[in-house]
């Protein structure tokens, strides 16, 4: 029986792993889930978002399942995903975005990942304030850490059967630090001869993604960018309730949804827990689970190809309803 840690978040968070949880057990693989909670509505017992108990936990278990977490915007607390990432040395944000049937688009034919370096950039977090008008964050990019990421992307290309390696950056401006990336990418292309490589700014990405998506295969960026690019692309294939993503390190992964926590909607039984199930099925298959994996997701694409959504896809089912439903397809 495997142990997994289960982050089951806030907002949004403890109902769509619920969820989860139970369309794998209903699979019929038993695991043991180690519940581990975080985020804002821990801080008033713990003190911090991130408890040390979580990470211990990770640590010792090596996978976990993450819900998303509340992150306080402009002030507060640090980002319990920078937290973990950082802490836990998840220097590789994987992001796969492909086209769901049952879910309209403007384009079908998007198949495409995103490669994000997930340690340093902007988001190192290192800031100061000069004075009451002025204040710096300072870009971080080190050789060994776009080294590291750019294999990850040339690696995941070679093992997943793809074609192309793209790298995005805006070294045109930012030469020495966009510079450095785009130096390691070259770099470490050279050992994949089999793999295609491509260079591109990530403004004209942007441009030409929202044209001709399917032109493009793996995508590999520093950390910022590939926030935005990630969410960009969410975007082409139904939005962040269908987006899934996972953090991997040489010792630990974590696998997460991309979108936030929606406190909005709390406890109202409308949160879509597909983004969360498909990186639960990428997590089953990264432990070698992949026939219970292979089954979740038949079930997830029969239950949305009969057009059964939930109200964020234009559907009329609950959170519980849309899982029962999986779970009949089962």
């Amino acid at each position: 029986m495997h142990t997994i840690t289960l982050i089951n978040g806030d907002g949004i968070g403890p109902e769509i792993s619920n969820s989860v949880m139970k369309i794998i057990k209903a699979s019929g693989l038993d695991i043991n889930w180690d519940i581990q909670t975080a985020g804002s509505d821990v801080i008033s017992s713990e003190g911090v978002p991130l408890p040390q108990r979580v990470l211990d936990s990770v640590r010792k278990n090596k996978i976990a399942l993450k819900a998303p977490v509340t992150t306080p915007i402009g002030k507060g607390f640090r980002s319990v995903n920078v937290q973990l990432r950082k802490e836990l040395d998840l220097f590789a944000n994987l992001r796969p975005c492909k086209n769901l049937p049952g879910v309209k688009t403007k384009f079908e034919d998007v198949d495409l990942v995103v490669v994000r370096e997930n340690t340093e950039d902007l988001y190192a977090g290192i800031e100061e304030q000069i004075d009451s008008d002025t204040a710096h964050s300072i870009k971080v990019i080190t050789r060994k850490a776009s080294e590291r990421i750019c294999k990850f992307a040339f690696d995941y290309a070679v093992n997943n059967n793809r074609k192309e390696v793209c790298v995005v950056t805006k070294a045109n401006i930012m030469k020495l630090s966009d510079g450095l990336f785009l130096e390691a990418f070259r770099h470490v292309a050279q050992n994949y001869p089999s793999i295609g490589k491509r260079e591109i700014l990530v403004d004209n990405l942007c441009m030409q993604l929202v044209q001709n998506p399917s032109q493009f295969d793996v995508l590999v960026l520093p950390n910022l960018y590939g926030d935005i690019v990630s969410d960009l692309c969410a975007g082409l294939i139904g939005g962040l309730g269908v987006a899934q993503g996972a953090n991997i390190g040489a010792d630990c992964a974590v696998f997460e949804p991309v979108h936030g926590s929606a406190p909005d909607i709390k406890g109202q039984n409308k949160a879509n827990p597909t983004a969360l199930l498909l990186s639960a099925v990428e997590m089953l298959r990264y432990i070698g689970e992949k026939q219970y994996a292979d089954k979740i997701e038949s079930a997830l694409f029969k239950t949305l190809s009969q057009g059964f959504k939930t109200i964020d896809l234009g559907g009329e089912l609950s959170t519980t309803e849309f899982t029962d439903k999986i779970i009949e397809n089962l």
